[in-house]
């Protein structure tokens, strides 16, 4: 069935008066009208003024040097696909994207680390290969190395996960907030940096303090495996999840593992007995949980005994 559309003329003027209320004053044309280029007379007629006014200075609205402008985009040229005015003009503000220095890391960076960490056979060679080393790109925005603070030869090896902003500046592991907690838990059990060997699973600071990548934590692995290897503690602290996690291959969090005693096995096959615990960043945010950091540490103290 066909609609009716025959309308009396009293009709055709409400749908009329309709439309033009609704903003719809003209007719179709073949060709879409540009919008842009009738709006610049009407402008000009709005900024005509007075003498008194066109006295008064306009403010330069040119763009700065250097900088193109989008032309405007006619109506039939765009589709659902292409971006709307406002889009462009945000693109256009915003800053070029700086060149990168480094590139992607991938698998074969960690292959490299591996192979590189193997062939140190000292602690100061594998020092030397980890300043020399390009492979992770937290050595680009990183200040300094933080390679290892305290007695290589001590008994007693503590592990965290990444040096912070303290650490960056100073190019040693737990110097900041964390670093005095974690030298009264040391004086708590009779140890200090002298009879302890501390160090990191992430030898630079990643920027603003993000948490590293699973694939920035697989490249710097075989560096701190092969540092617990070649300072060869008796007993093994990992401070945090991350150090635990990476340490200790779990995936277990933190407050079910502390407590308890793990094994690392070097790439020798040495077992080292390794207990994980809180780190200190997070019990100056928990400080409730201090006790139970200060009960894996009296565990340390006993396995120590152990061994002298």
């Amino acid at each position: 069935m066909t609609a009716d559309i025959t309308h009396s003329p009293a009709a055709l003027r409400d749908i009329l008066r309709f439309l033009a209320d609704a903003g719809a004053d003209e007719a179709l044309d073949e060709v879409a009208a540009d919008r842009f280029a009738q709006a610049a007379p009407a402008a000009q007629r709005r900024t005509a003024a007075p003498e008194r006014a066109a006295e008064r200075p306009m403010p330069d609205r040119s763009p700065p040097a250097g900088r193109t402008v989008a032309p405007p985009v006619p109506p039939e040229a765009r589709d659902e696909r292409s971006p709307s005015l406002p889009d462009m003009a945000a693109a256009e503000a915003l800053p070029a994207a700086r060149p990168q220095t480094a590139a992607i890391p991938d698998e074969a960076q960690a292959a490299r680390a591996r192979e590189l960490a193997r062939s140190a056979a000292t602690l100061e060679e594998l020092r030397e290969m980890l300043a020399g080393f390009d492979g992770c790109n937290l050595k680009f925005t990183a200040k300094s190395l933080v390679f290892a603070d305290g007695n290589p030869d001590a008994d007693l090896m503590l592990v965290g996960e990444a040096p912070g902003r303290d650490e960056d500046i100073e190019g040693l592991p737990f110097v900041g907030r964390s670093g005095q907690l974690l030298d009264r838990m040391l004086a708590a059990i009779g140890r200090d940096r002298t009879s302890a060997y501390i160090a990191n699973v992430i030898p630079w600071r990643p920027p603003g303090n993000r948490t590293p990548t699973p694939l920035e934590t697989e490249i710097c692995r075989p560096f701190i495996e092969r540092q617990i290897e070649l300072a060869r503690p008796k007993v093994l602290v990992c401070l945090g999840g991350p150090s635990a996690k990476t340490l200790l291959n779990t995936t277990e969090g933190i407050l079910r593992l502390r407590g308890n005693w793990r094994v690392h096995v070097t790439a020798s096959g040495v077992a080292i007995p390794a207990m994980p615990t809180l780190h200190p960043a997070y019990l100056l945010r928990n400080p409730a949980h201090k006790k139970l950091a200060w009960r894996d540490f009296l565990e340390v103290k006993a396995k120590l005994r152990e061994f002298a």
